[in-house]
């Protein structure tokens, strides 16, 4: 497992964080900041928690600017990234962590909206802000967050409750992965972090809620599930680490996947 990035390894960067209220995102915003970079906190309707959050960092003596967004709205998005502009003037680091598609009460393409057209949506709006190599400075570097059941999908049948939300993740991983070749030229560093399930996220307690035991079986499958707070700091690792020659991260066990 990952050890957190040393402090001071981001310093004088930015680094912004989508879905960053809570979970997953806040435990890797809080590494970033950990690190020295400056951090944007993304939330959709958690402003408190996400200011919460923020004080906390501000006391490690760097910037945090909390934009609230619905990332399915490209108004609202562009909104944040203005905010982005004027705060900071550049973006260093774009974690694509946020997704969803489980919820109650969502149109029935809201995951394909969330997954694939949100993701395309904040990487086209965060472009003007991101860079390559330049005076000693790192390139900018655009982190894919994903699962398992998600990446593998097209070889290894998933649970029925949580198809959808890996067919749309999946198309979203497509989408990203054919602007590979533009960021590059760019310069601009891309890279998926694929993670098995993940104890204590919302997906697993809504997978669980809907196939019980679904959690402990996979567990008993892959010897270890990785934690929240294990599987940030896999994400934050990879958008420091080299990029992987197929720009992908893979974290936690895939023997119980069919490869590609």
């Amino acid at each position: 497992m990952s050890q957190p990035i040393p402090a001071g390894t981001l310093s004088g960067r930015t680094a912004l964080v989508t879905g960053s209220s809570r979970g997953i995102g806040a435990d890797t915003v809080r590494y970033f900041a950990e690190a020295g970079a400056n951090v944007v906190i993304n939330f959709r309707n958690k402003a408190p928690r996400a200011e919460k959050l923020a004080a906390q960092l501000r006391e490690l003596g760097v910037q945090a600017l909390v934009v609230g967004a619905d990332l399915t709205d490209p108004a609202s998005v562009a909104d944040m990234f203005a905010q982005v502009a004027e705060t900071f003037g550049s973006l260093d680091v774009l974690v694509l962590n946020a997704s969803g598609g489980m919820e109650s009460g969502m149109a029935e393409d809201y995951a394909l909206t969330l997954n694939r057209d949100a993701q395309l949506s904040v990487l086209d709006h965060a472009l003007p802000l991101l860079h390559g190599a330049d005076d000693g400075r790192p390139a900018s570097r655009v982190v894919f967050v994903t699962s398992h059941q998600a990446h593998f999908i097209r070889t290894t049948p998933t649970m029925p409750e949580y198809e959808a939300v890996a067919l749309s993740k999946r198309a979203g991983e497509d989408a990203l992965r054919e602007r590979i070749p533009g960021l590059t030229e760019s310069g601009i560093e891309f890279v998926v972090v694929s993670g098995d399930m993940i104890e204590g996220t919302i997906t697993a307690t809504l997978l669980e809620r809907a196939s019980p035991g679904a959690i402990a079986s996979r567990r008993e499958s892959a010897g270890k599930l990785y934690n929240v707070s294990e599987f940030a700091a896999e994400v934050a690792r990879a958008a420091v680490d080299p990029v992987p020659a197929d720009n992908t991260r893979l974290v936690g066990d895939t023997s119980f996947f069919d490869g590609e």
